[in-house]
């Protein structure tokens, strides 16, 4: 079985026929299919070209598609949402949603926001109480060579943000994603310099630290940039997959197949069962298929 833990409703030019076929030609069985939710100026214009309800009021990616999705697929797609936590009532909405609607994470968060915000926190404490994982988007602020709309648009404050809610939080379960966090999985210091580094995987990567220190931190292999820190020095990717193999779940956030490229490049070379906690294993112990 493979689960895709990380993608979106009517994303680049796929509608639900798109989608499904989509996922029948990549062998997934299910996708987490998660809103973004985020104000107009926090998001960079150009994501209005990838969705056509970017005009939306609730964000990029508001949460109806993805219950449009699921009420006409039901069994092959588990709903996300991430009502944004600043508003006063979030934490009401994600309820109903939940009762309603039987949400099962709370995703993808992505704003301008540092993640231990204590209206955050508040959220993802509430997660941990219904027992939805957090999966959150962290990008950090460098020069782009951009200088409109924004020179660049990070999200979530940098991985000590991150750090902190995940200690301030314990009973709940995080997942990261994307540049700002896959890039510290080496400890050659490019996090804050490109979005995708490349070269040898250096000792020292905060990412694996922290994997050690927080039984309650997981990881989205989604996107080029988790793609890239596996890619960039396959032989590390062995040694992490295989240690933390209890903590990976794997996601695209598009519609190509590169992960699972990569995943069975390597699969000789990995202990057994470990490949199938990663594609599916790991995704039904936080989410368990109903």
């Amino acid at each position: 079985m493979i689960i895709d833990d990380h993608n979106h409703p009517d994303w680049c030019g796929h509608d639900l026929d798109k989608y499904l076929a989509n996922m029948d030609a990549n062998n997934i069985d299910v996708t987490w299919l998660l809103s973004w939710e985020a104000p107009i100026d926090e998001y960079n214009p150009s994501y209005n070209s990838r969705t056509p309800i970017s005009y939306s009021p609730w964000g990029p990616i508001p949460f109806e598609r993805c219950l449009s999705y699921k009420e006409r697929a039901p069994e092959r797609f588990v709903l996300g949402y991430a009502p944004d936590p600043r508003r006063p009532d979030a934490i009401d909405r994600l309820n109903s949603a939940i009762d309603m609607y039987d949400v099962r994470i709370y995703g993808e968060l992505k704003i301008r926001m540092m993640l231990d915000d204590w209206d955050a926190i508040r959220m993802y404490r509430f997660c941990g109480e219904k027992g939805l994982p957090v999966l959150v988007h962290i990008d950090y602020e460098f020069p782009t060579g951009s200088t409109y709309p924004r020179p660049n648009y990070w999200y979530g404050g940098g991985i000590e943000a991150f750090e902190r809610a995940i200690a301030k939080c314990p009973e709940t379960t995080f997942i990261g994603h994307a540049p700002g966090f896959w890039s510290h999985i080496s400890g050659d210091d490019q996090y804050d310099k490109c979005g995708y580094p490349k070269g040898k995987v250096q000792p020292g990567g905060k990412l694996p630290e922290m994997l050690r220190k927080y039984p309650n931190l997981y990881c989205d292999l989604s996107a080029g940039s988790g793609c890239n820190a596996l890619s960039r020095d396959p032989e590390f990717a062995v040694g992490f997959l295989t240690e933390f193999q209890d903590r990976i779940l794997y996601g695209r956030d598009y519609f190509d197949n590169i992960h699972q490229e990569f995943l069975n490049s390597v699969a000789d070379k990995l202990p057994e069962g470990v490949l199938d906690k990663i594609y599916s294993g790991n995704a039904l112990k936080l989410v368990p298929l109903k």
